[in-house]
């Protein structure tokens, strides 16, 4: 993964810690896509947000434009795969005095064999899917508990329901979140939180646009990031713990749980091969 070579930069407006009346939401990986999504909508329904990402001018453009809707918009630009970084992020969730929402969002993948990858880039992916979310899931929860009141989404993947080759170590990150959040649901009940791992599917965004999708042929069946972003607030709203946006989607994983696993693990190998012909194709290209 490209690193950027800057130091945290956290852009605080002077009522970071004075309530305005407004819920406030912490959005990380917030720059494009998904997460971008979340940003607009939540700021349209009048969320103070903090978001989070390693593209400056991006990210400074969008908390710009979402001020329009009368709300506050501040800026974390950090690289998550790296501690000290990571560790800033965490204690400015720890300083605030109140936060509503945080959504965990920031990811990234690179297709290939897991023995192809070097240590630090397998170590880095973990970091930033796995540890970063655990860590500000802790640094939330206990201003969350002491009000009763809170939400966390964890975005995870479809891929966290199959075990495809070339992909290890992102699907093992993703079932992770997906293992992670619904033990959090168990251990809150009864608490005035709720949490939600959300797995979409195929997505419109610039996290497959880098991968060499170009939306012209079978990617136009492929969701939008707001329509995710709207299922998955919506069955936050109904208390799903678990959120498999499009009912396609939901039967690809049904019908992968009901294969017998010798046939399963074939299906999981072509696919894996098939992912890593196309990413070779796509090399080549650049």
């Amino acid at each position: 993964m490209q690193s950027l070579e800057l130091p945290v930069k956290i852009e605080v407006s002077d009522t970071m810690n004075d309530p305005s009346g407004h819920p406030r939401a912490l959005i990380t990986g917030a720059t494009s896509g998904i997460g971008a999504a979340f940003a607009s909508h939540l700021a349209q329904k009048g969320f103070d947000l903090i978001l989070h990402g390693r593209r400056q001018g991006k990210l400074t453009e969008l908390a710009k434009n979402l001020k329009k809707y009368n709300i506050s918009a501040d800026v974390i630009i950090a690289e998550l795969s790296r501690a000290e970084e990571m560790k800033k992020v965490e204690n400015h969730i720890q300083a605030l005095e109140y936060l509503d929402m945080l959504i965990n969002n920031a990811g990234y993948w690179t297709p290939g064999n897991f023995w192809e990858r070097t240590p630090d880039s397998i170590e880095a992916m973990i970091m930033v899917h796995v540890i970063a979310p655990v860590r500000f899931s802790r640094a939330a929860l206990p201003r969350m508990l002491e009000r009763n009141k809170g939400d966390i989404i964890n975005v995870s993947s479809m891929g966290a329901y199959f075990n495809m080759a070339t992909v290890e170590n992102y699907n093992a990150t993703k079932a992770y979140l997906l293992s992670f959040t619904e033990s959090l649901h168990v251990t809150l009940r009864g608490t005035g939180l709720r949490v939600q791992v959300l797995a979409p599917g195929f997505t419109v965004t610039e996290f497959h646009s880098r991968l060499g999708a170009d939306f012209t042929k079978a990617q136009r069946t492929w969701m939008l990031p707001e329509q995710v972003v709207d299922i998955s607030l919506k069955a936050l709203g109904k208390g799903h713990v678990v959120c498999i946006p499009g009912f396609k989607n939901k039967f690809l994983v049904k019908c992968g749980n009901l294969l017998p696993r010798s046939v399963y693990y074939k299906v999981m190998e072509i696919i894996g091969e098939k992912i890593k012909k196309r990413w070779e194709k796509i090399e080549k290209k650049r």
